[in-house]
């Protein structure tokens, strides 16, 4: 019996991450969990799981959930709140396997100890390898344990991996669906609406990672992942446009071989890949192979989607510049959602904000976090002082 701490349980990923355990209860049990600020949600969770701890965001949403726990007469789970609440159901010492799913780098520190702890790691949060990769991965290496990816890309590139060693590895490929834009003139950018940009053709995510994913962004921050995964250089690591969505990526070798994963488009699959590596057990989610129709693959447009280029010069650069690249981007998307700027203006707020963002490679988690802070500051300044001189120039005609 696997004994499982899910960071994010409220969240996609961690309510496919229970499913799975539903489905094998014979296999796997949910020990602790952290949620956010949904105290419903956290409560519902709390009745089925029976969990020995529960993490919230607040205090005032723990004493919620301690009352409405009370109120149902349960009284063996443990509930705590904030950041040290999610360290402590992340390291508690009974636990077996970690699922990293909390949106943002608010579950950061949480992974960190988790890794630091000898814990196995499943890894479904972006934020925590482009901060803080280089620290993370580095931790893991001195465990001597893995850290198994559950984004499907970076889950099919493991997998991939397994039919050749390491230093057999020519470059690593990643598949892109090419968002909403993919055939939208350069020219048009500037007039695209929000409505338009959360419109993605293939996936339904939440609203950052679906404007990451119109930007391309969402796939840069996958090329700076694999680079701190697999331990290579961005040169190695290639993003290719494939709209079927339907291959998750692709491992080529030195002697020319390309190994492929094709699979459901399901987060139940690489979750499950991750909780029983290096096994593979039965499961019902099954591809029809005779569903394959057609495989289109095109070059992405950099020109066009300049967030793929920011992105790899930060990943090559690596430290204080994939730090601000992740605060900058999570900044001026908000600001773009809010209707604040135009869609053009994400990337060059990003732009502008790794330009002011000096080289250097934070040594510890809390470094991490204070140059977040540092970068999401100095985005927030960058988008007031265009907003200011806009509308200045508005007045002046």
């Amino acid at each position: 019996m696997k004994r499982i701490a899910i960071l994010g349980s409220t969240g996609s990923i961690g309510n496919s991450t229970l499913s799975i355990c539903e489905s094998y209860p014979s296999r796997f049990s949910v020990l602790t969990m952290a949620a956010g600020n949904n105290i419903d949600s956290a409560f519902a969770q709390c009745q089925r799981w029976k969990p020995k701890i529960m993490s919230v965001a607040s205090e005032e949403g723990a004493e919620r959930l301690r009352k409405k726990l009370e109120a149902a007469g349960i009284e063996i789970i443990e509930v705590v709140f904030g950041a040290a609440g999610t360290v402590r159901v992340a390291t508690h010492p009974e636990v077996d396997f970690v699922v990293s799913a909390i949106v943002g780098v608010a579950g950061l520190e949480a992974t960190y100890e988790a890794v630091k702890a000898g814990k196995n790691v499943g890894l479904a949060n972006k934020e925590c390898l482009v901060a803080a990769g280089e620290i993370i991965t580095a931790e893991a290496r001195k465990q001597g344990k893995p850290l198994l990816p559950i984004d499907s890309e970076h889950n099919a590139v493991h997998q991939c991996m397994r039919g050749g060693r390491m230093e057999e590895v020519s470059s690593v490929w990643l598949t892109a669906s090419g968002g909403p834009f993919l055939h939208t003139p350069k020219a048009d950018f500037d007039a695209i609406t929000v409505e338009q940009a959360l419109n993605h053709p293939t996936w339904k995510m939440g609203r950052r990672i679906t404007i990451d994913s119109a930007t391309l962004m969402n796939k840069g921050f996958e090329v700076i992942e694999a680079c701190r995964l697999f331990n290579l250089p961005a040169a190695q690591v290639k993003v290719i446009v494939h709209p079927q969505s339907t291959i998750h990526s692709l491992v080529e070798f030195v002697d020319g071989s390309i190994l492929a994963q094709l699979s459901v488009t399901d987060m139940r699959l690489p979750i499950l890949y991750a909780l029983t590596y290096p096994d593979r057990i039965e499961s019902d989610l099954k591809f029809n192979v005779l569903d394959l129709k057609r495989l289109d693959f095109v070059a992405p447009d950099l020109d066009k989607f300049p967030c793929l280029k920011l992105a790899y010069e930060a990943a090559e650069a690596g430290g204080t510049k994939s730090v601000a690249l992740n605060a900058a981007d999570e900044v001026a998307v908000a600001a773009f959602l809010e209707r604040k700027m135009s869609f053009s203006d994400i990337p060059a707020t990003i732009k502008a904000v790794l330009h002011e963002t000096s080289d250097g490679h934070p040594e510890s988690i809390n470094k991490v976090l204070l140059c977040d802070a540092e970068s999401r500051m100095l985005a927030a300044e960058i988008i007031e002082r265009k907003s200011s001189r806009s509308v200045t120039k508005v007045l002046a005609h």
